[in-house]
């Protein structure tokens, strides 16, 4: 489709069958040419790389044109085809050689752009290049040599009505141009004050601008990260999903939602849940994806014990890993202590910032540790060894087979431990009891000690790292979230 507009636009303005044809075959060849080099550097057709040959197109059409035109302008003064042909690609060689080596210039920035940013947008930029390298070779070589074969002298080409019109058409277009250039340079520091204040402008806009990458895009589908107490357990975690997903599934705009908790992908701990939410086709919803995170976000404020952190899915996402909401910041330090003492700092001030909202951590280190101390000299005296402590531990936490049942098509193994309601809490071990030499029972808390542990510390290249998401408001850009964030 493109190529065929780009010979209509051709014909339209030299009016010339072959002079059509001509720029018709180079085209195609150039991008048949460009297709070889693809397959070599083992390059797909795919979005990126079809948008960069449609973007090719009108540089190898341009080529095509500028050799064509300086040939037929020979002919017009006479000159035979052949003639013309050596001698217009002669003239117009360096000028296509200069211009197409600019051209590629503009993309070696592409070219030495690192990260996935840089890999998505290299093969788009080798693309646009290696179709512009093929199209001055074709250019220099093919489009000259069908001119000389195919062209007809100045005599023999007999012109219509039509072309009579379209030429009174652009004689009449080249008139107002000399009249506005004739006003232009007869007011010439109004002129070079215009040129001035139109640089002006175009600064002021780029500084002003809202800039981002991608477009937010509504998919149908919401990715969500719950997150509980650093100390809540699997079961607290499971009835705190169910009642998000009740508020959840009762929006207008959501057909369907579901939900796991504990570790599997992003979520790495058992305080954290993931939850998927899928909308209603767009035409059974009035609300965007967007629209509905922040209505859910109020629906969800009456829920307590959980945070469910939400993100509209994108078909192009990029960032080192998932996270709680859609865009990253992620801290990088080789001391531990050092990050987990910036880390929050920075995200309360991030949270007062009005271009980010919903503003979230992956840090979690304030959970709740029991660790086991023996005091071996006391142990010797009541007679407690410390492997002992070991086995009643295992045997109260762990998961000790105490027994194996068989069946005709499976086994079945029966797990001692302490009974659920005396597991949980910091109490537990004040009700689990290990026997002295002299048959007293003395409970395990006298030898336990709590402390504050991280329950997960996240790596970046690695070193430990905290990453900050967040998500944009309403009519903010990536562009003003960086500036802020920075």
């Amino acid at each position: 489709m493109t190529v065929a507009l780009v010979v209509g636009v051709i014909f339209l303005f030299l009016r010339k069958l072959w002079a059509t044809v001509i720029p018709a075959i180079s085209v195609p060849m150039s991008l048949i040419g460009t297709f070889a080099v693809m397959s070599v550097l083992g390059y797909s057709l795919d979005n990126l790389s079809l948008m960069a040959l449609t973007i090719a197109v009108g540089f190898v059409v341009d080529d095509a044109i500028v050799m064509i035109e300086n040939i037929v302008r020979h002919i017009e003064e006479g000159k035979t085809p052949m003639q013309a042909a050596l001698e217009g690609a002669g003239e117009i060689g360096f000028t296509i050689l200069s211009i197409s080596i600019s051209l590629v210039a503009v993309f070696i920035p592409l070219f030495l752009m690192s990260g996935i940013v840089g890999l998505l947008f290299r093969e788009f930029a080798v693309t646009v290049a290696v179709a512009i390298v093929v199209s001055v070779v074709v250019s220099l070589t093919l489009t000259p040599m069908m001119c000389a074969r195919v062209l007809t002298a100045r005599g023999d080409a007999r012109s219509g009505l039509l072309s009579h019109a379209l030429e009174r058409f652009f004689d009449g277009l080249t008139a107002a141009y000399d009249r506005g250039l004739v006003v232009a340079l007869r007011h010439r520091f109004v002129t070079l004050l215009v040129m001035i204040s139109t640089i002006a402008a175009t600064l002021v806009l780029f500084v002003e601008i809202p800039k981002g990458f991608f477009p937010q895009q509504d998919t149908g589908l919401i990715v969500g990260i719950a997150e509980g107490a650093q100390n809540s357990s699997p079961q607290a975690m499971k009835d705190r999903m169910q009642a998000v997903l009740a508020v959840v599934t009762k929006d207008p705009a959501v057909a369907a939602a579901n939900a796991y908790i504990g570790p599997g992908g992003p979520t790495v701990t058992e305080n954290d849940g993931r939850m998927f939410i899928t909308l209603k086709p767009l035409g059974q919803r009035t609300a965007t994806a967007n629209q509905v995170i922040e209505r859910l976000n109020k629906a969800l404020q009456p829920v307590w014990g959980v945070t469910l952190y939400m993100q509209a899915a994108q078909d192009i996402t990029i960032g080192a890993r998932l996270s709680k909401t859609q865009y990253q910041y992620t801290l990088v330090d080789v001391d531990s202590d050092e990050l987990d003492h910036w880390a929050p700092i920075l995200l309360k001030k991030l949270q007062t910032s009005p271009q980010l909202t919903d503003v979230a951590s992956d840090q979690q280190s304030t959970g709740r540790v029991m660790k086991i101390e023996v005091n071996r000299q006391l142990a010797s005296q009541l007679g407690i060894n410390p492997s002992i402590v070991d086995s009643i531990l295992y045997d109260a936490f762990g998961q000790r087979v105490a027994a194996r049942i068989y069946t005709r098509l499976n086994q079945y193994f029966v797990i001692l431990e302490v009974q659920p309601d005396f597991q949980l809490g910091p109490n537990a071990l004040s009700r689990i009891y290990a026997t002295t030499s002299s048959g007293a029972e003395v409970p395990l808390s006298q030898f336990a000690t709590t402390t504050v542990a991280p329950i997960a510390v996240n790596h970046q290249g690695q070193f430990p790292s905290v990453t900050l998401s967040f998500n944009l408001p309403p009519k903010v850009s990536i562009g003003e979230a960086v500036t802020a964030i920075e």
